[in-house]
C-alpha cells in the first residue's frame, strides 16, 4: 500500500536507456582493454600508413560500404527464403520501435561495438580473430539465426579491413551505423 512517507518506486528503464547502458559498457570495456595494452587511443589504427585524405574520407568510404551492404540485404530478402525468415524473426523479436529508438540503437551499437572490436581487440587479436569474436556475440538460438552469425563474422572482418585501410574507426562506425539504422527501420516496418 502506498504511504506518503515512502518515495514512489523508480520507473522501469526504457529500452533506449538499456541500449545506451549496454553499448556504453561495451565501449568502456574497449577503452580499458586498450589502456591496458598501453594505447588508449582506440580511434586511430596503430599500424596504418594511410594517407591524410584516407583518414578524412573514412566515414564516406564506410557510408558507401554500408549502403552497399544494405542493398545486398534487400536483394537477399527478395530472393531467398532464409533471408525472409531471418527478417521476420527479427521483426517479431524487436516488436515496435520508434524512430528515436532505432536511431539510438544504431548509433550506440555502431560506436560501442566498433570501439571494442576494431579499436581495442583488433590491434591485439588481428582482423580475423576479432571478426570471429564479433560473430560469437551475434549467436542466437535456432538455425534461423545462423545467417546473422555468419554475416556478423563477414562484416566484422570487413569492418576490420576498412579500419586498417582508412587508418581509423570513422569508416567502420559509419558503415555499421548505416547498416543497423536502415535495416532496423526496414525490419520493424515490414513483415515479409
Amino acid at each position: 500500500m502506498y504511504s506518503p512517507d515512502q518515495p514512489s518506486p523508480a520507473p522501469p528503464l526504457s529500452r533506449a536507456s538499456l541500449v545506451i547502458g549496454l553499448y556504453g559498457a561495451m565501449a568502456l570495456v574497449g577503452l580499458v582493454i586498450a589502456a591496458g595494452r598501453g594505447n588508449p587511443d582506440v580511434f586511430r589504427i596503430e599500424a596504418s600508413g594511410a594517407p591524410m585524405w584516407m583518414l578524412l574520407g573514412g566515414p564516406a568510404i564506410g557510408a558507401a560500404f554500408g549502403i552497399g551492404v544494405v542493398g545486398l540485404t534487400r536483394v537477399a530478402t527478395r530472393n531467398f527464403q532464409w533471408a525472409r525468415d531471418l527478417h521476420n524473426s527479427f521483426h517479431d523479436l524487436l516488436g515496435p520501435l520508434t524512430g528515436r529508438e532505432i536511431l539510438i540503437l544504431a548509433l550506440a551499437s555502431s560506436i560501442g561495438e566498433e570501439v571494442l572490436f576494431r579499436g581495442a581487440l583488433m590491434p591485439w587479436m588481428g582482423v580475423w580473430l576479432q571478426g570471429a569474436v564479433f560473430a560469437l556475440i551475434h549467436v542466437a538460438p535456432g538455425k534461423r539465426f545462423r545467417p546473422w552469425t555468419i554475416s556478423a563474422f563477414v562484416l566484422g572482418v570487413a569492418f576490420g579491413w576498412v579500419a586498417v585501410w582508412t587508418g581509423n574507426l570513422g569508416g567502420p562506425i559509419a558503415a555499421h551505423f548505416i547498416i543497423n539504422f536502415l535495416n532496423l527501420r526496414y525490419i520493424v516496418r515490414k513483415r515479409l
